[in-house]
């Protein structure tokens, strides 16, 4: 009888296993997702990922744990690690470091996600931060061959020129060196259109974090919100088979969802089930 059952439940584990996909890429899962848990118990917590198919992690943390030890902890699971997360102090000071830790881990990317300021994001920081980005970017290619992103979190939308800072830091960074993240999220709070960023500069963009934002929740260039207002994709407030579809023609390389509420064991199943039912 037991043996009977293990049969029949065995094409439904292998289903539920199997790495769901959207645009042609496996869906991924940002670390700080999981957060406490991989804080806690990081190999329990890559076994309950993997069981739900995420197998393409980007780590913005070791946890405590030395690079060789997440990367040990990823193979043992058939697990990989194509992104690396790391503060802006770390890329501009440790940038050996950096690139040493994003090799080991396997990964082909090192992102940044914020620029330390204080008050509105000003044209003399983001010239400051262009040069800071460039000069990074050189070294990660140059010596370790990894690609450098920033990851927009919304304050970089100031109004400059015809445009915005944001696109002042696309424009004067060096595509050869600089590329891109986009957080879908942190586009539209500051009242940017993704799918049209999306457009407006293509390939720039490598990397994607899929996140949609409560509905009613009025969004500002502080680069903040309560982490509550995250909810499953497509139950938001984002257009998001318009974003998949432009994020399609700009190739993005990696998605990897991220959902930083209270819910987000039930959501990051919901947003992966809405994103594989998208056409």
């Amino acid at each position: 009888m037991k043996t009977t059952l293990l049969l029949l439940l065995l094409p439904m584990l292998a289903l539920a296993q199997k790495p769901m996909q959207i645009n042609g890429k496996d869906i991924g899962m940002v670390s700080f997702t999981y957060r406490n848990s991989l804080s806690k118990d990081m190999a329990k917590t890559l076994d309950t990922l993997k069981n739900q198919g995420i197998t393409d992690m980007e780590f913005s943390s070791l946890f405590g744990k030395t690079a060789q030890e997440v990367r040990s902890l990823l193979d043992e699971r058939g697990m990989k690690c194509t992104s690396f997360g790391v503060s802006m102090s770390d890329a501009l000071n440790k940038t050996d470091q950096v690139g040493e830790n994003a090799k080991t881990l396997g990964a082909s990317f090192v992102r940044v996600a914020w620029i330390p300021h204080t008050g509105p994001f000003t044209l003399e920081l983001a010239q400051k931060t262009a040069q800071e980005f460039n000069q990074i970017g050189k070294a990660l290619k140059e010596k370790y061959d990894l690609t450098f992103c920033y990851h927009n979190h919304g304050f970089e939308f100031e109004p400059y020129g015809e445009g915005t800072l944001f696109d002042y830091l696309v424009q004067n960074t060096d595509p050869k060196f600089v590329s891109y993240e986009m957080d879908i999220l942190w586009t539209f709070f500051p009242g940017q259109n993704p799918a049209t960023l999306l457009e407006k500069y293509g390939n720039r963009f490598k990397l994607m974090h899929l996140k949609d934002l409560k509905k009613g929740v009025q969004g500002n260039m502080s680069g903040g919100t309560s982490v509550e207002n995250d909810v499953a994709l497509g139950s938001g407030q984002l257009n998001i088979p318009e974003i998949m579809k432009a994020a399609k023609k700009a190739k993005i390389q990696h998605y990897y969802l991220e959902d930083e509420s209270s819910r987000y064991p039930v959501q990051t199943r919901q947003s992966r089930t809405y994103l594989s039912n998208l056409k």
